[in-house]
């Protein structure tokens, strides 16, 4: 047999619950016992609980729960966690190549029918994201290991357009990933606050010998959802903001990160939000005009009278640019 179907066989037998002798396994398949030792070694580097207990009833023996679990996946788990992984790479996930490297050996276990079943699912299933940069993964994962070790991380971060970095301890709670766009959650020393930082503006990170203690009920997404929602412990007025549409239109302005937080009540055709005033005069807008005649503002009026000063101003500018067209045409 393969060194595959050996170590399989070792596998089913200790399952059992039964504890044996590396001769007695040895005998049981017809086999050297080094050979079992190689792929007793084999099994423990690929996550396997065996247990090897010494003295004169010593012998290998597997973990209770583990022995307990079922070890094969049937068809519909197998289909979930390559879908699982479509999503996850397409996502940028960090540590794609450990994924890959699962799948893999979910393929190696399986039969011709079980293999070309998981083929034709996984070829059923595409994902549409922004690309990832590549730069981002080691970025990710050392995020990811320090949030799980406690590990304080020296960050230099850019804020943007205005060229400027700044470095900075912080405490890596969580990564998020959120349309597209991966995220860090933390406690910032510099600010002595909760914050979050858009990680392709990282441009450095290093470990410090400082150590912290995540919070228990800290939860990431909360956080961020926090930072981009209105604030309703501010004394900024929430204007009541009534759209009438198509009920595809209103369902999709629904399940916007900010139009769902904050819908009040919906009836047929008619959806009624409650937004804060700045939001209104600076992205909700622009939202907004792609909808185009879809949709009907009812109030407030400022909205209405901002979309109409937003689309005017780009016909002026198209106008412009065709005038500059048909002139070097000419």
């Amino acid at each position: 047999m393969s060194k595959a179907d050996n170590m399989l066989s070792i596998l089913w037998m200790l399952r059992s619950g039964k504890k044996m002798t590396a001769q007695q396994i040895a005998d049981e398949l017809e086999i050297h016992v080094r050979t079992v030792y190689r792929c007793i070694d084999s099994l423990c580097a690929s996550g396997a609980p065996i247990i090897a207990d010494s003295g004169p009833n010593g012998g290998f023996r597997i973990l209770g729960q583990f022995a307990e679990s079922p070890l094969m996946f049937d068809a519909e788990e197998q289909k979930a966690l390559v879908h699982a992984s479509i999503f996850a790479k397409e996502s940028g996930y960090p540590f794609t190549d450990a994924l890959q490297r699962a799948i893999d050996k979910l393929k190696l276990y399986t039969n011709e029918e079980q293999l070309s079943q998981i083929e034709r699912h996984s070829g059923g299933v595409s994902v549409l994201q922004p690309p990832v940069h590549k730069g981002l993964r080691p970025l990710l994962q050392t995020l990811e290991s320090a949030a799980a070790h406690g590990q304080t991380l020296k960050m230099t971060y850019s804020k943007g357009r205005e060229g400027a970095s700044i470095t900075r301890n912080f405490d890596p709670y969580g990564i998020i990933h959120w349309k597209g766009q991966w995220y860090a959650a933390g406690f910032c020393h510099l600010r002595q606050e909760i914050r979050n930082f858009r990680v392709d503006r990282i441009i450095g990170l290093e470990p410090t010998e400082h150590a912290f203690e995540r919070p228990a009920d800290f939860s990431a997404k909360d956080v961020l959802l926090g930072s981009l929602l209105p604030d309703q412990g501010s004394h900024e007025p929430l204007v009541h903001v009534v759209i009438q549409g198509h009920e595809h239109v209103l369902n999709e302005l629904s399940q916007h990160w900010l139009f769902g937080h904050t819908l009040v009540k919906r009836c047929d055709g008619e959806a009624h939000f409650r937004l804060d005033t700045s939001s209104l005069t600076s992205y909700v807008p622009y939202f907004l005009l792609p909808y185009g005649k879809s949709l009907t503002i009812l109030e407030p009026a400022s909205l209405v009278l901002k979309l109409s000063e937003i689309t005017t101003s780009m016909a002026l500018h198209y106008e412009r640019m065709l005038s500059d067209m048909t002139k070097k045409e000419g």
